[in-house]
């Protein structure tokens, strides 16, 4: 460990840095965590992998439409798409599942059955899988309702997942709802349906009054600094109407 040097990172990153910028960057922090732990236990001086490398890698622009997403009218013809799709079973609800609760792909593809309270309709999102760090309630429709039945029918208690993927029960893979969405021909990609939801908020409903509701279904901070602490309350009542017009509205015929 102490032998490698930056030029040997350098040498990783670079053909990939503007061609595969995301995995590049996740490869360098990776690196960078190894080589912080190989410093605290005195097996080196420095870290090679550090943010300092970045300054002899080329600069990559960062695109703010970088989560493509379609036009909110577009994604009831998108979800029929996928539906009739001949992708796996369990690929298909869960992306559906996903686009219906506005969650994001890793909350979706690690979700438990011990987190699901089918008789009040909720899911419950432990803290440590949210990019906030915070435990996360999330009220389902009725049709959310019917794809965990068609996922229990389809359940061999792999894991307690959900939606488990088809290798031993591991989960779905991260990159399974792009490679889908592009077989498909859908130009967009997961996360983006998440921006599909608050445009249908906005637009459908009044601005002023919908904010706070569909922060809170998108896990958002409810406020500012001086507002957060004064929030105690994440919405779940009002945001119940709310999730099932939306289903509604993904459907065809909603």
């Amino acid at each position: 460990m102490d032998e490698i040097t930056t030029g040997d990172v350098l040498a990783i990153l670079t053909p990939i840095w503007t061609t595969k910028a995301e995995t590049a960057s996740r490869v360098r922090q990776r690196l960078e965590a190894v080589f912080d732990w190989t410093v605290a236990q005195g097996w080196r001086t420095y870290n090679p992998a550090g943010k300092g490398v970045l300054r002899a890698l080329p600069r990559v622009s960062r695109m703010t439409d970088n989560h493509s997403a379609l036009q909110f009218l577009e994604v009831p013809e998108a979800l029929q798409r996928v539906r009739e799709s001949t992708s796996d079973l369990v690929t298909r609800l869960s992306f559906e599942f996903l686009v219906l609760t506005a969650s994001r792909s890793g909350e979706v593809r690690l979700a438990a059955w011990e987190e699901m309270d089918l008789e009040k309709a909720t899911w419950t999102v432990p803290g440590e899988r949210m990019k906030a760090r915070r435990k996360h309630r999330v009220p389902l429709s009725r049709r959310c309702l019917e794809i965990l039945s068609q996922a229990k029918e389809l359940d061999s208690g792999k894991a307690g997942l959900v939606f488990p993927g088809g290798k031993g029960g591991k989960p779905l893979s991260d990159m399974v709802y792009t490679v889908m969405l592009r077989r498909l021909g859908i130009p967009a990609v997961a996360h983006g349906f998440r921006s599909n939801f608050k445009d249908w908020c906005m637009e459908t409903k009044d601005p002023g009054a919908i904010w706070f509701p569909s922060e809170a279904a998108l896990a958002h901070n409810l406020g500012n600094s001086t507002q957060k602490p004064y929030v105690r309350t994440d919405l779940l009542e009002m945001r119940r109407p709310l999730m099932e017009e939306w289903a509604n509205s993904c459907s065809l015929g909603g």
